[in-house]
């Protein structure tokens, strides 16, 4: 089986490509290490981009929203162009020029689909929350069904996907080695310590898988 995504027109990136890939395997990390994602489309003819949670079942992706908004009632069978991006430094060089930032990115394109299925919804909206916070979903008030008719999601199977990073020290040329610090100031997106809401009974203490996906240092359970 191939183990890459086609490389069209579209995907292929034109500049700095040696720092690219369309494996399955990268495209995957990079989305699965991602907390949010950005999805844009274009909707009576104008540009939208609108930010959400994302979750992935092997290269299919979901999201959410409201089954109020306009965008995702028009969204149905639209090509979407979903991006994620993730910043793991500044690069601080000798010269101005050669500045930079460490970072991953992916960009996915598919076409939309709602999930219109009462039951298929639920399911998704449950798989969304147990990437997140493994197990939790058995453990809260079930969802109403009020609540469950204001959620639509929607999907996508990835039909081109690429992604892209930086890493390391500045690249310098030669002739800008002049006496000032040069280097990586390393930037990470982490879970800190829980907050507790302001009605939480004191005896009432933090999950302990709760604690573990904290200490772990994972934005995702899953």
């Amino acid at each position: 089986m191939n183990q890459e995504f086609p490389v069209t027109p579209r995907s292929r990136v034109r500049r700095m490509h040696n720092r690219a890939s369309h494996a399955w395997a990268d495209v995957h990390a990079v989305l699965d290490a991602a907390p949010l994602c950005h999805v844009g489309y274009v909707i009576d003819g104008e540009p939208y981009v609108t930010p959400t949670i994302h979750w992935r079942e092997g290269n299919r992706l979901f999201w959410h929203g409201s089954s109020a908004s306009r965008f995702l009632r028009q969204i149905e069978g639209q090509r979407v162009c979903l991006t994620v991006s993730l910043m793991d430094g500044y690069v601080l060089a000798r010269s101005a020029y050669n500045h930079s930032v460490n970072y991953r990115s992916a960009m996915v394109f598919g076409r939309a689909q709602r999930i219109t299925d009462a039951q298929a919804s639920a399911a998704a909206l449950r798989a969304m929350v147990d990437s997140l916070f493994p197990g939790r979903w058995d453990t809260l008030r079930p969802m109403t069904a009020q609540e469950a008719k204001a959620s639509t999601v929607v999907w996508m199977d990835i039909e081109e996907a690429s992604v892209k990073d930086r890493t390391g020290p500045p690249g310098d040329p030669e002739d800008a080695h002049v006496p000032v610090w040069a280097g990586v100031l390393p930037m990470h997106t982490a879970l800190a310590a829980a907050e507790a809401a302001p009605d939480m009974p004191e005896d009432l203490p933090l999950p302990p898988e709760l604690g573990a996906l904290i200490a772990s240092g994972r934005l995702r359970g899953a």
